[in-house]
């Protein structure tokens, strides 16, 4: 819903005070964010939009370890870990995530999907599509424009610094600056704070009043006389504390934070070197999908596990595995007890598994495409089941196939995106927002 120019050498953290102020052309032909808010009250239907938290295990979640065990597989294959049983009759998990075992049933489990690219390129995790298919606008931003967000909050916030992020696949391209991502990073939340003096509201009006393109002097009273309502909601987005109370985890109880879980895990290749687990970007996210956000993205942990002398991928997984559990089930939780749980999407995954036969070195595994693995929760989809099924050493999928482009797709149709629009890109030439637009029909 934001105007963000892209990050440069002298916004290492994003968006910087007045960069973030710049709430005027959001994309193609000139829109403004005043005429979008117009037009959003022209379509506005009864209800609660829906939103998606997608949480990225950025890296390659080893599947086989995790999701989708096969304890029968000769050892080099299965690995150390045993499976579990789960509340939903016939399914097993990994041993070192029993919450999510409890709550399967609550659950989907999507298996043997098929990425394009064997590397760490995320272009299929954020767009569906694969490098190949030239410059496309990550899912968030198509949202962000296709479908808008509630009045006062951005439609689209990437909790991911672009400062960590050499390849920065959440970007919008065609669909404009204004459908870029909001990040809380740096001095980007340091302006949203209430307005306490008729100098700095006139500051702020004259940076809107720039970008929608209007050439007359505010009031220089405090409140907003002189705009349409519009313009007005416009400036509310800048002026009003709403967004940064979402971000604001004092006002979440110690309780709930701690529900989510705590710990440290070690670096993929280096077993002497841990980072602590970001649990509090799971928090963040239920509180600005409960705010009106649509889209939130984040990446958790570390998880690209190769073969190495100083690499143990079990011993990565062993501190990995339980933490992961603890936050996917309070997320689940909290969505659940918020009364949230058909109105907002949860997916979790990675762009990619790891080889499902071990190199002993280490041990490790390697990128593998063949096979991944996802869990979603809510959105009003079909939960307690599992959606395809690998060869008994979890190699590739014996029973049709799952892409990205399928996941993305389901992501639309559960957001309310009409999968036959075509937008154009930067060339004037239609795009369909997917090339397979198929959702998962068995989630729905």
């Amino acid at each position: 819903m934001l105007t963000f120019r892209e990050d440069s050498p002298a916004t290492r953290h994003g968006v910087q005070r007045r960069e973030f102020l710049q709430a005027g052309t959001l994309g193609l032909g000139g829109v403004t964010l005043a005429e979008l808010l117009r037009s959003e009250s022209r379509s506005e239907t009864a209800g609660r939009p829906k939103s998606v938290i997608y949480v990225v295990l950025d890296g390659g979640p080893s599947h086989i370890d995790m999701y989708d065990l096969k304890p029968q597989a000769p050892l080099e294959y299965r690995g150390p870990f045993q499976p579990i049983a789960t509340s939903l009759p016939g399914v097993q998990i990994c041993e070192h995530m029993p919450l999510q075992a409890q709550i399967m049933d609550q659950l989907a489990l999507l298996r043997g999907i098929r990425s394009v690219e064997n590397d760490h390129y995320l272009s299929e995790v954020y767009t569906g599509l694969p490098r190949s298919a030239g410059k496309r606008p990550a899912f968030g931003s198509i949202i962000s424009r296709k479908a808008g967000g509630q009045a006062g909050m951005p439609a689209y916030v990437s909790l991911n610094e672009i400062a960590t992020d050499p390849f920065e696949y959440e970007k919008p391209f065609y669909m404009g600056a204004g459908h870029a991502p909001f990040r809380p990073f740096g001095e980007s939340l340091n302006d949203m704070v209430p307005v306490k003096s008729v100098e700095r509201l006139e500051d702020r009006r004259q940076l809107l009043t720039a970008f929608d393109g209007f050439r007359r002097g505010l009031d220089r009273q405090a409140s907003p006389a002189g705009l349409d309502p519009f313009q007005a909601q416009a400036l509310e987005i800048i002026t009003s504390p709403k967004v940064r109370d979402a971000f604001d985890l004092s006002k979440e109880p110690a309780e709930v934070i701690e529900r989510y879980g705590k710990g440290k895990y070690p670096h993929q290749t280096f077993k002497t070197i841990f980072y602590d687990w970001d649990a509090k970007a799971f928090v963040r996210a239920r509180r600005l999908v409960e705010a009106g956000v649509r889209v939130v993205t984040l990446r958790v942990g570390s998880w690209d596990h190769h073969s190495g002398p100083n690499s143990d991928i079990f011993h990565a997984l062993e501190h990995l595995l339980p933490v992961l559990d603890k936050s996917i089930h309070a997320l689940v939780t909290d969505l659940r007890e918020r009364g949230l749980d058909k109105d907002v999407l949860v997916v979790v995954l990675g762009e990619f598994g790891r080889t499902p036969k071990i190199t002993p070195i280490g041990p490790g595994r390697e990128h593998w495409a063949d096979a991944g693995c996802a869990m979603l929760y809510g959105g009003g989809l079909r939960m307690g089941q599992v959606i395809g099924e690998t060869d008994p050493r979890a190699e590739r999928s014996s029973n049709g196939k799952i892409s990205f482009q399928n996941i993305v797709a389901t992501i639309y149709r559960v957001l309310g995106i009409e999968m036959e629009t075509k937008i154009p890109d930067f060339n004037g030439r239609p795009q369909y927002v997917l090339e397979d637009r198929e959702p998962i029909h068995e989630l729905f």
